[in-house]
């Protein structure tokens, strides 16, 4: 972990790491000469969707391949950059969860098809990491 923020550049966009730029409010080191260059040398804009900045909490998260530049921020942006990230870390943490409910949804039948099919009990609780026991809760 740093005690810098990074603007950096991802080829992923996938990758849920900090906060796009525009959701950072626009801080004062874009206006600076080395932010500028940077952005310059990457061939990108401020808008690109690839451009995220990242608190310095989350700076080990931030892939060995992607462009990175240490930026200031003052207190308010780096309190606004780290309430941005929380949310959009909920909101991340939302999308797993429905869709972990989404693929729970059908458990227990799929359990039960796979016991009715021959797999025996230990094989399906391997497979799916529930309980032996909740595995043959469901059979009866």
């Amino acid at each position: 972990m740093t005690d810098d923020p990074y603007l950096v550049l991802l080829n992923d966009t996938g990758v849920p790491i900090g906060v796009p730029l525009s959701a950072a409010g626009e801080p004062d080191c874009l206006e600076t000469p080395a932010v500028r260059a940077w952005l310059d040398a990457q061939g990108v804009s401020k808008r690109s969707p690839g451009l995220r900045l990242v608190p310095p909490e989350e700076t080990a998260a931030i892939p060995e391949d992607a462009e990175r530049l240490p930026v200031p921020l003052g207190e308010d942006e780096l309190n606004l950059l780290r309430l941005r990230n929380a949310l959009e870390s909920v909101a991340r943490l939302e999308r797993e969860l429905l869709d972990y409910r989404s693929r729970a949804d059908g458990r227990d039948a799929l359990l039960v098809r796979a016991l009715a099919a021959g797999v025996p009990a230990h094989r399906v609780a391997e497979l799916t990491g529930e309980e032996l026991t909740v595995v043959k809760a469901v059979a009866y």
